[in-house]
């Protein structure tokens, strides 16, 4: 066949509809896709081993020679083996291949194979079991360093690897978008090498080549896009100026003093807010920092200089929340704070929204809500967006459209986020707005003790939460999924997920008779979460158990224990933050990480959460486990995915990426030259996402 980019990957040989269907799971559905589909690791297959020497660690080639035919038995229905002996000058070494009936046809006597695998001593003889296999002489999988890919249920890394290479006959066809002048002042390789190498490297020489040049091609694109985006900002014309007010006179309506972060950040946002253009600033604090009472402070601004302010929140349990604290810091300062969210009536509803209309709520705290085109203001001047990588730079634009009638400029934009990053990063991944960190924690709270506790010790966590409850305090405990297909048993908690539903009836049943438990998931509807959340507050609710609708926001100062169970199922930062969910009132609080993984890499992420607290450590932490594209959901943030660039370990090559993005944009600001178009074509297609980066 005739391979282009564009040849589908249904038309590959050995494809077909089913294997089509969960490759395109993986975005994969066409032979350019899959040039793009970079491996996550490497296995170097190079060294060959004689069978006497191969070592008993880790997968390794053994060349040699099948001594006798494959023999084939069914052991029984689904159970087929295929057994053969192959030998060289130092000894012998037994195959055994499971449900593999087609090695009886592929191997043949007095042939000399590479065999790939991990070599096992069964008494006195060596064995291999599965090994992958090829002639010498015809070998594309063995003798080399061979890639290893993501892969999905079904697709194995041969497969993957096999597709892979038939696409690299187009790799010549892939155009050349970096400019010659910053390929060379760089010292970047050819598009078409860098491929090829990235995947099928002849060396670690050529597979460096390759991945500075992709990861450079990556950051230099999206330093190009951040710069179109902050012109956009800056091309939207005048704000609306709120005027000066001393922060004293906002102090005063407060139980607390404000922490010095706090009051840094507030005059910061004075600054802007005053100015002739809108502000567009992110706040990013860990859990429990005071992020709130700075929003209150700007949308207390906003309504003191005669405009409306809106807040958006993620979930509705955390819009309620809001409204429910801000309420009470603002309504003695004669702010007029509304809830709107799809929970509400539809008279409530049109109620709300007609109050907002003509200018009656002077901050309206809601949901996606907020978005809907039923909704308008009169004067809006301040949008809040909490837990910005949520919503995506798509949603803050449709609410800045709705600043009003009567000719409103363009409204200040303040984006909250809990899930604190290394600052260079957050400029790369919040490209479009100014950063300023509260990095400093209210007086008085004391840090969560964290613990990783294995199965075994389940009897002594309940008789801790069973004490916690004794001494009036209440407890989280956080489930992964919430419907289980099996009954709950002592042997299913150990192994299996914790279903929230049938846990919760068991623990009720079996474990605290006598506490009084409740129960919050997804599913149920907003007013059923509503209750929960308000009994769970009030005291009235001593455990609750949870799936992760809890991890953001929610506020219950009397929370002492956080227990998450199968933890390891959970990312660093949303473990962290459920964390934070605990430790808000005066009491010590703790967080028990239930789980049962032996995996080391597992178990090393959750010791890293248990010895510190500092969000950013481990947010860091989290990056490098799992990369900028799970960390931030795909494409919510509404900026180009990386698909190879690691944001915490290529700090260098980013500051060259950004200084040769500089360079070439003072050259040719709008990229009209010739030799540039292909790179502004390039960040229209990788800022598809993103509206109104361009004219």
């Amino acid at each position: 066949m005739t391979m282009t980019r564009d040849t589908l990957i249904a038309a590959f040989p050995g494809v077909g509809e089913v294997r089509a269907q969960k490759l395109e799971k993986l975005g994969l559905t066409n032979a350019a896709a899959l040039l793009t589909w970079y491996p996550r690791d490497y296995e170097d297959r190079r060294q060959v081993y004689t069978i006497r020497e191969a070592p008993l660690e880790g997968r390794v080639c053994i060349a040699a020679i099948a001594a006798e035919h494959p023999r084939f038995s069914r052991i029984r229905k689904g159970l087929e083996l295929v057994q053969v002996k192959v030998v060289d000058a130092a000894g012998a070494l037994h195959l055994t291949f499971f449900n593999q009936s087609y090695v009886e046809r592929a191997i043949r006597a007095g042939e000399e194979y590479i065999f790939y695998g991990t070599v096992e001593e069964q008494g006195r003889r060596r064995a291999m079991v599965n090994p992958i296999f090829e002639r010498v002489g015809r070998q594309s999988f063995t003798g080399c360093i061979m890639p290893v890919y993501r892969l999905t249920a079904g697709i194995s890394n041969h497969l993957m690897a096999t597709l892979t290479r038939l696409a690299l006959d187009c790799a010549s066809s892939v155009p050349e978008t970096l400019p010659a002048s910053v390929r060379q002042a760089h010292h970047l390789a050819a598009a078409e090498f860098a491929l090829r190498n990235i995947h099928f490297p002849e060396h670690e020489a050529s597979l460096e080549l390759a991945r500075r040049r992709l990861t450079f091609e990556e950051l230099f694109y999206l330093a190009v896009g951040l710069h179109f985006l902050k012109q956009r900002r800056e091309e939207t014309g005048a704000g609306c100026p709120l005027p000066l007010r001393p922060l004293e006179e906002f102090q005063a309506l407060l139980p607390f003093a404000l922490t010095g972060a706090q009051r840094r950040v507030m005059e910061e946002m004075s600054t802007d807010l005053a100015g002739q253009r809108p502000m567009n600033r992110l706040v990013q604090g860990d859990v429990g920092s005071g992020k709130t009472v700075v929003a209150a402070f700007a949308a207390w601004l906003a309504v003191q200089g005669g405009y409306q302010a809106a807040l958006m929140a993620p979930t509705e349990v955390l819009a309620e929340q809001h409204f429910r604290s801000l309420s009470a810091l603002l309504a003695p300062a004669g702010v007029r704070v509304e809830l709107l969210t799809g929970a509400l009536t539809p008279g409530e509803k049109k109620k709300a929204r007609l109050a907002l209309a003509q200018g009656e709520i002077d901050l309206a705290v809601g949901t996606h809500a907020l978005i809907s085109s039923s909704v308008s203001f009169r004067r809006l001047a301040l949008i809040v967006a909490d837990e910005q990588h949520r919503f995506g730079v798509a949603q803050r634009a449709a609410l800045a459209e709705k600043s009003g009638t009567g000719g409103m400029p363009p409204p200040h934009v303040l984006v909250m986020s809990a899930t604190p990053i290394p600052r260079t990063l957050a400029l790369i991944v919040y490209g479009d707005l100014d950063v300023s960190v509260i990095d400093q924690l209210p007086p008085g709270r004391s840090p969560v003790e964290t613990y990783v506790i294995r199965e075994d010790k389940r009897q002594r966590m309940y008789n801790f939460i069973r004490k916690q409850a004794g001494e009036g305090r209440q407890v989280y405990i956080v489930c992964p999924a919430v419907e289980e297909n099996t009954e709950w048993t002592e042997e299913a908690a150990a192994f299996n997920l914790k279903a929230v539903k049938s846990y919760t009836e068991a623990l009720q049943r079996d474990v605290f008779p006598d506490l009084r438990l409740g129960l919050l998931h997804g599913k149920l509807r907003p007013r059923e979460k509503e209750a929960v959340m308000a009994a769970f507050t009030r005291g009235e609710i001593q455990v609750l158990v949870s799936t992760t609708v809890v991890e953001v926001g929610v506020d219950v100062p009397n929370a002492s224990l956080m227990v998450v169970e199968n933890a390891d199922r959970f990312g660093l930062s949303q473990l962290h933050q459920l964390r934070g969910r605990v430790g808000r009132g005066g009491h010590q609080s703790y967080c028990v990480l239930m789980t049962n993984t032996r995996n080391p890499d597992s178990l090393a992420r959750l010791r890293t959460l248990a010895s510190t607290t500092d969000g950013f450590k481990i947010s860091e932490e989290d990056l490098k486990l799992r990369g900028p594209g799970d960390f931030f959901g795909s494409r919510q943030h509404g900026l180009p995915q990386m698909k190879i660039a690691d944001l915490t370990g290529d700090m260098r090559l980013l500051g060259e990426a950004q200084e040769a993005a500089r360079l070439l944009l003072e050259e040719d600001p709008t990229l009209e030259r010739p030799e540039n178009r292909p790179v502004l074509e390039r960040v229209r297609q990788l800022f598809a996402d993103t509206p109104d980066i361009f004219n």
